[in-house]
């Protein structure tokens, strides 16, 4: 089958190979001995551990060559085990944990979930590393609830804009960060009801808006803007850390938690529910009433052809992605 794969670790721009060879995934996947849903893939999605898997710097390090990519759309062609929820020809979601950068992809059964008729493939590879992080972060973690505020970092992005749109599902305020004009379009069309901008004084201006702090702030950013969004959280309030695209990881001075009655919330989704299919099912099952709401649609920036995957992941590391960066393989 056709599929890109990492052969060494020099970086983004030259460490990917794409091959007409290499083999197709075995029916079962690693995760779920005796079972797994095989996929052909039409759009896979490109994230941010794919960009520092190309560098060695991510946590999971598999042998080269591999083909990466976590997040596919497509059909399913074949269902093994026996407590598959899908059939064969039924339009998917899937997170395959690596792999998805291929023709045809393998995922657990507990990590597949049908899509909408009316969505588009990319959609599908936009759906569970973004939004099931964002609601795991938000409801899991956070603790929102109806009416308090929330602050959302990178409001253009993956993360950025499935949270926002979570978010105004659980009856929050939102008010994203953003850098540029054309990425407050994309922070508004995901729901934001304010955007302020991250090189000016965004702290003042969210005190401002909210009469003297936000509830919640979600940041996948970390780096220096990590203590200005502790003094902009009202009592009570709670930043939730998702990760640190900005490259640094922030150290808090606890003091600051006490005096103001805040909290530093840490949000692995990963972490929690790799090996716990009840809890991905828990937030599948939530994630799909919002979509039948109509609350959820994932919002595609660029898609590129595989020849193209670099460019790809390019765009992520200079920070001008917005939306959902998709692979094209259709």
């Amino acid at each position: 089958m056709r599929a890109v794969q990492i052969t060494d670790l020099s970086g983004p721009a030259t460490a990917l190979t794409l091959s007409d060879d290499v083999p197709e995934p075995p029916h079962e996947h690693p995760m779920t001995p005796g079972s797994g849903i095989i996929v052909d893939v039409k759009a896979a999605g490109v994230s941010f551990p794919e960009l520092l898997q190309t560098r060695g710097e991510y946590q999971m390090k598999p042998d080269l060559p591999f083909v990466p990519g976590s997040e596919v759309g497509g059909i399913v062609r074949e269902v093994h085990g026996d407590d598959a929820h899908v059939r064969p020809g039924d339009r998917v979601a899937a997170f395959c944990m690596l792999g998805a950068w291929a023709q045809v992809a393998v995922a657990p059964t507990y990590f597949t979930f049908k899509i909408p008729d009316d969505w588009d493939y990319a959609q599908g590879a936009a759906l569970v590393l973004n939004y099931h992080t964002a609601y795991f972060a938000l409801i899991g973690r956070g603790r929102l609830a109806e009416g308090e505020t929330v602050v959302v970092h990178g409001g253009a992005g993956g993360v950025g804009t499935a949270s926002l749109q979570v978010a105004k599902a659980h009856g929050a305020r939102t008010i994203a960060v953003v850098s540029s004009d054309a990425k407050e379009a994309v922070a508004r069309r995901a729901g934001a009801d304010e955007v302020v901008r991250s090189d000016g004084p965004w702290k003042d201006h969210i005190r401002e808006l909210t009469d003297g702090g936000a509830d919640v702030v979600i940041d996948p950013v970390g780096g220096e803007r990590f203590t200005d969004s502790l003094r902009s959280l009202r009592e009570f309030g709670r930043v939730i850390v998702v990760g640190f695209t900005g490259g640094s990881i922030p150290e808090v001075r606890v003091n600051r938690l006490l005096l103001n009655n805040t909290e530093v919330i840490g949000a692995g989704w990963g972490a929690s529910v790799i090996g716990w299919p009840e809890r991905t099912e828990r937030i599948g099952r939530a994630i799909g009433g919002m979509i039948e709401a109509g609350e959820v649609k994932p919002i595609i920036g660029a898609r590129f052809a595989m020849e193209n995957a670099a460019d790809a992941l390019i765009l992520l590391d200079e920070r001008g992605a917005t939306g959902k960066v998709v692979l094209d393989l259709s």
